[in-house]
């Protein structure tokens, strides 16, 4: 599909609604009006016409309310009070009427993954407001007897019926993706600019040993689940190995929401060095899972299936809780750590009162709010420009945490964002760092980095360093400071005073550093 006939789909799903308001306001206006309309026929041609017009009026004005359109619920839909259980009905209705076709009848599943934040009323409107045009694209894109269902949160349902078109593989994923492109364009509600993204996933009845409405939905679905976990803006088509792997996934989501409750999901340390004095500067707190069972599981593993149960936002408690924990037993003994950094996400910095926990918990453990550093990737900064997230930094910014950007070089962020979010410290990617001691290309880019840097006042620290001569070009370069497994690896707390000890004899004696000096 072009540009133009993208722009062209959505003028017409514009049109479309713009046309089903337009009538829905007159059809309400002239029910309220039936009465003196009925008066006057009263008036004019006695009481039998006026009669005649209240009987049948209400019946044309109902009528008209009920032109069909491509996209509606069938009546076994419409019925359904569940969204999900219409999806289904839609799927049996489908699939009986198309009797010999019916192997060829799919299902998709459409989740957007992000519009914007909802804490406030103005989001809210928003992130409706943009629903309604993706349904109303969804529905312009659709064929003949195909048709849309507004799902229960940033989901859509699509019934692809066999007699539209071209069903096979090919044919679907062509429709796949002209609906993802559809949902995935621009969208602007009022004075907001949004660019959202989807994950998509679709199953056709001839993939299944079963084709039943509900094992359509639940393959839909599976396809959805291994979308979302790509990480997002992906389309999957069902495949029958993806339900083990579903099957998986489910237990690992069960298993990390209880061992985040029981603590075996805790707070490991990372080091971070000057490059200037080589004297520790922080650690970054790091969630690691020792699990009784499978043993260690990766970051990689854990932290989606802890997302899928919803629980991102409570781990964001108990790191933040976990670091400070470990701050103030460093003091009590002496050690040298003058900050700690925790890494939040897109569920945490969602939250309106984000700051308000944070700073009660900095209460509680009696520290000065500028040793905790506040880690936000990059790519979550620039998907949401002046939302609840930029109110959040702004905050913790304002009582005294320090705000490092995360993976920087990965989600472009722009220079204006930078200082309107009031970043410290920009976290150099590890894809630029690798090599940097002998590939010059890396060596230009990270030069590149550290000059904007220093023009705007930022300091830098470059992650991922994992041996000597990458330090020692980083520090040739000009990088403000280094952590990696060059430096150190992350290890439990209990690990970390002799770690200190260790790395203050290999230093001899030297300044003391009590605070960060950024």
């Amino acid at each position: 599909m072009t540009a133009c006939e993208g722009d062209g789909m959505r003028r017409v799903a514009e049109r479309k609604a713009a046309l089903r308001s337009a009538l829905s306001r007159a059809l309400t206006t002239a029910l309220a009006l039936l009465p003196l309309l009925c008066v006057g026929l009263g008036v004019v041609g006695g009481w039998s016409l006026a009669l005649v017009g209240a009987l049948i009026g209400p019946a044309m004005l109902v009528g008209l309310s009920r032109l069909p359109e491509r996209s509606t619920a069938t009546a076994p839909a419409a019925r359904a009070a569940d969204p999900r259980d219409a999806l289904c009905a839609a799927l049996r209705d489908t699939l009986a009427r198309t009797g010999a076709d019916r192997a060829r009848t799919a299902c998709l599943l459409l989740h957007a993954d992000r519009l914007g934040d909802s804490a406030g009323q103005t989001e809210t409107q928003i992130v409706n407001g943009a629903l309604e045009q993706i349904g109303a694209r969804l529905s312009a894109g659709l064929r003949g007897g195909d048709m849309v269902i507004r799902l229960d949160g940033p989901r859509f349902g699509v019934v692809l019926d066999p007699g539209g078109g071209p069903t096979d593989l090919e044919g679907l994923m062509q429709i796949a993706a002209r609906l993802h492109r559809a949902a995935t364009d621009p969208i602007t509600v009022g004075p907001a600019r949004l660019r959202p993204t989807a994950s998509l996933g679709l199953c056709s009845a001839d993939s299944l040993a079963s084709p039943a409405a509900a094992d359509i939905l639940d393959g839909a679905e599976t396809a959805l689940m291994e979308a979302r976990a790509a990480g997002g803006g992906a389309m999957r088509v069902f495949a029958p190995a993806m339900q083990a792997r579903r099957a998986a996934r489910e237990s690992l989501v069960t298993d990390a929401a209880r061992a985040l409750e029981d603590g075996e999901i805790t707070a490991w340390f990372q080091p971070q060095i000057s490059t200037h004095t080589g004297r520790v500067t922080g650690f970054e707190a790091l969630a690691r899972w020792d699990h009784p069972a499978r043993g260690t599981v990766a970051p990689g593993d854990f932290l989606p299936a802890l997302d899928a149960a919803g629980l991102c936002e409570r781990l964001g408690e108990v790191m933040v809780e976990r670091a400070l924990r470990a701050l103030a037993s460093w003091d009590a003994t002496g050690a040298e750590v003058p900050g700690v950094g925790v890494n939040l996400g897109q569920a945490d910095l969602d939250n309106p009162r984000l700051a308000e926990r944070i700073a009660w918990q900095i209460d509680r453990f009696d520290l000065d709010p500028g040793r905790l550093t506040i880690e936000v990737l990059e790519s979550v900064v620039a998907a949401a420009p002046g939302d609840a997230t930029s109110r959040n930094i702004a905050a913790l910014a304002g009582m005294g945490c320090h705000i490092d950007l995360d993976d920087f070089g990965t989600g472009h962020a722009s220079i204006t964002t930078l200082r309107r979010l009031r970043i410290d410290r920009i976290k150099i990617d590890r894809s630029f760092v690798a090599s940097v001691d002998s590939d010059r290309d890396q060596q230009k880019m990270v030069t590149t980095i550290l000059a904007m840097c220093e023009h705007l006042g930022l300091d830098t620290l470059a992650e991922g360093v994992e041996t000597p001569d990458e330090h020692a070009m980083l520090a040739q370069l000009g990088c403000g400071h280094v952590q990696g497994y060059a430096i150190g690896r992350p290890m439990p707390f209990a690990e970390t005073a002799g770690w200190l000890q260790a790395h203050a004899a290999r230093l001899g004696p030297g300044p003391e550093l009590r605070r960060r000096s950024r």
